[in-house]
């Protein structure tokens, strides 16, 4: 069963110094994520039924939910929350753990 962390990141007040930290000093660290098997980023995704839309949603993937536990438990994922505080300065975020299990199709 995979395990999965969703970030979803509203629109910034300042998009480049977002942008910047995020790809500077965030995503390195997250991609050192133990067991981390995936990590994909989309921007600008568009709302389908009300709300506002996010700037960036990031997905992290692990094999099971064990392992994403035992990632944001290491030296790596204390080094990787502290750093998404201060992006949580620069844009509102909400995030989410989900498994993936039953698939309809």
């Amino acid at each position: 069963m995979t395990a999965r962390f969703v970030a979803l990141y509203e629109t910034p007040a300042d998009s480049a110094a977002f942008d910047r930290r995020y790809h500077d000093v965030h995503l390195p660290l997250a991609r050192r994520l133990p067991g981390l098997r995936r990590y994909t980023i989309s921007r600008d995704p568009i709302a389908v039924r009300g709300g506002a839309p996010y700037y960036l949603v990031a997905e992290l993937e692990w094999d099971t939910m064990d392992e994403l536990h035992a990632a944001f438990a290491s030296p790596e994922g204390h080094a990787a929350a502290a750093d998404a505080a201060h992006l949580q300065e620069l844009a509102p975020v909400r995030s989410m753990i989900l498994t993936v299990g039953e698939s309809v199709l």
